[in-house]
C-alpha cells in the first residue's frame, strides 16, 4: 500500500500567528501584479479543537467527516491524532488508506452506495457502513462478505439549517421489517447511526434521535443481534460564532448518553464531525480585481448632505461561488469580510456588494455590506472558511483555485507527535501550545522536516 503522507507546510516563529503569516504573503503578493487569492490554514488550530472534543465529549470517539475537507495535510494531522473517518466514496477510502489509517478506524457512512464501491470496501476491509433501505440490504448481501451494518435511522431535523433526513435515514416504524430483513439474509447489524442535521439550532434534537437508536438497539437485541455501536453523526458547529455553541450541544448529549447508553453498556459511541475541526483553521484572503461605481443622483445632487453615501460600490474579487464561496449555495453560509486595511475612525463607509470572476449573475458573495471606498489591488480576509469551500470549489470559467499555505507552530506539531506515538496525553491541555522559535520546512506527514528553506518573515 502506498502511505505517502508527504505535504509542505511552515512552522510558526516565537510569538506569531497565522493572521501574521497571512500578512506576510499579502506583502509579497502585493510587489507585484499577480496577487491571486490564498488561503492561510493553521493545523494547529486542528489540533486545539481535538483537544476541545476530548474534553467535551471524552465518550464519543470522532470519525471526522472526509467530505467537509479533503485536503491532504488536513486528513493527515487527523490521522496523526488517532480519529476515525467518515468516508462516503471510493476516492474517500482511497485517501485515508493511503496514509496508513487500519480499516477500522473507517466507517463508510453512505446508505446509498455504488455496488462496484461495496466491493472495493470488502476488498480493501472496510467493514463498517451504513443502510436505511431493504436494497441496501440485498447490495450488500451480494457484494460484502464480512460487513459490519449500521443501520441509520431519521431523525427530526427541521431545526437545522442543512437537513439530511429528507434523503436519509429510515423512519422508526420500518426499522424492525429492516433488521428482520438483515437476520433473512444472514448480515450482521452491530448499530445505528444517526444525523441531526448541520447547523442545527435545537439541542434537544439530539436527545431525542439518542432515545430513538435506544429503541432500535432494544428491536436488534430482541431479534438477536449483539448491537455494540451509536453513530451520533455531525452537526457540531465549526466557530463560537453561532445561535448554539459546541458546548451548548455537549451539555444535552453527554447526560443524553449516559441515560440510554451507560459507560457499563459496552457501546461504542462514535460520530461524524467535518466542519468542528477545519472551519476555523483557513482564512481566506482574495483581491479586489475590478471595482465600479453606482451613483445615486439625488444625493449626489445634495452637496451640503455632507457624509451621506451618494454611492453604491461593486466589488469584483477573483474567488467567487464556484470556487471557495461554493459553500454560499450548499452550505448556506453567510461570509463576510474583514478589511486588511484597518479603516480610519472618521473614514465613510458605504453600501457595497461582492462578486466573483466568472462571467455568470449568480456569481455574487454578498449581497450587501458597509465598506469604505477600496481601489483594484486591495485585499480582504474572510475568516473561518475550511468547511465545504476547497473541496467542493471548481475551475469553472478557468479560474483556478487558490493555493493554501499551511502553517503549525511547534509545541503543537511535538503535541501531535506524542499523541501519534502515545496516545492522548492526560489531562489534554491547550495551554502547552505556545509558539517557540522554529524556521520553515517541507514536512513528511507530520515528521521533522529535513529540508531547508528561507525563514519566514512573519
Amino acid at each position: 500500500m502506498n502511505t505517502t503522507t508527504e505535504f509542505e507546510f511552515s512552522f510558526l516563529e516565537e510569538g506569531f500567528s497565522a493572521r501574521d503569516v497571512v500578512e506576510q504573503k499579502i506583502n509579497e503578493s502585493s510587489m507585484s501584479d499577480d496577487r491571486d487569492a490564498f488561503y492561510v490554514c493553521d493545523l494547529g488550530d486542528i489540533l486545539k479543537k481535538h483537544l476541545r472534543w476530548t474534553r467535551a465529549l471524552p465518550r464519543v470517539t470522532p470519525f471526522y467527516a472526509v467530505k467537509c475537507n479533503d485536503s491532504r495535510a488536513v486528513v493527515t494531522t487527523l490521522a496523526s491524532l488517532g480519529t476515525g473517518f467518515d468516508c462516503a466514496s471510493k476516492t474517500e477510502i482511497q485517501l485515508v488508506q493511503s496514509l496508513g489509517v487500519d480499516p477500522n478506524r473507517i466507517i463508510y457512512a453512505n446508505p446509498c452506495k455504488q455496488v462496484s464501491q461495496i466491493k472495493y470496501a470488502s476488498a480493501h476491509g472496510v467493514q463498517m457502513m451504513t443502510f436505511d433501505s431493504e436494497v441496501e440490504l440485498m447490495k450488500v448481501a451480494r457484494c460484502h462478505d464480512n460487513a459490519k451494518l449500521v443501520l441509520r435511522i431519521a431523525t427530526d431535523d427541521s431545526k437545522a439549517v442543512c437537513r439530511l433526513s429528507v434523503k436519509f435515514g429510515a423512519p422508526l416504524k420500518a426499522c424492525r421489517g429492516l433488521l428482520e430483513r438483515a437476520k433473512e439474509l444472514g448480515l450482521d447489524v452491530i448499530g445505528v447511526s444517526f444525523h441531526v442535521g448541520s447547523g442545527c439550532t435545537d439541542p434537544l434534537t439530539f436527545n431525542q434521535a439518542i432515545a430513538d437508536a435506544r429503541c432500535v438497539f432494544d428491536m436488534g437485541e430482541e431479534l438477536g443481534y449483539n448491537m455494540n455501536l451509536l453513530d451520533i453523526g455531525g452537526g457540531f458547529p465549526g466557530s463560537d460564532d453561532v445561535e448554539l455553541k459546541f458546548e451548548e450541544i455537549t451539555a444535552v448529549i453527554n447526560p443524553s448518553l449516559d441515560k440510554y447508553f451507560p459507560a457499563d453498556s459496552n457501546v461504542k459511541i462514535i460520530a461524524e464531525p467535518g466542519r468542528f475541526y477545519v472551519a476555523s483553521a483557513y482564512t481566506l484572503v482574495v483581491n479586489i480585481i475590478a471595482k465600479k461605481v453606482i451613483m445615486d443622483d439625488e444625493a449626489a445632487s445634495d452637496e451640503e448632505d455632507e457624509g451621506t453615501s451618494d454611492r453604491t460600490l461593486m466589488y469584483y474579487v477573483n474567488d467567487g461561488v464556484y470556487g471557495s464561496f461554493n459553500c454560499i449555495l450548499y452550505d448556506h453560509a453567510h461570509c463576510l469580510p474583514s478589511l486588511h486595511k484597518k479603516p480610519k475612525p472618521d473614514e465613510v463607509m458605504y453600501p457595497c456588494s461582492i462578486w466573483g470572476p466568472t462571467c455568470d449573475g449568480l456569481d455574487r458573495i454578498v449581497e450587501q455590506c458597509n465598506l469604505p471606498d477600496m481601489q483594484v489591488g486591495d485585499w480582504l480576509v474572510f475568516e473561518t472558511m475550511g468547511a465545504y469551500t476547497v473541496a467542493a470549489s471548481s475551475t469553472f470559467n478557468g479560474f483556478q483555485r487558490p493555493d493554501i499555505h499551511y502553517v503549525m507552530s511547534r509545541p503543537a506539531w511535538q503535541y501531535v507527535q506524542q499523541i501519534r506515538t502515545q496516545g492522548m496525553p492526560v489531562p489534554a491541555e491547550e495551554s502547552c501550545l505556545q509558539e517557540v522559535p522554529a524556521c520553515c520546512g517541507r514536512g513528511s506527514g507530520l515528521e521533522m522536516p529535513t529540508k531547508p528553506c528561507q525563514t519566514n518573515v512573519v
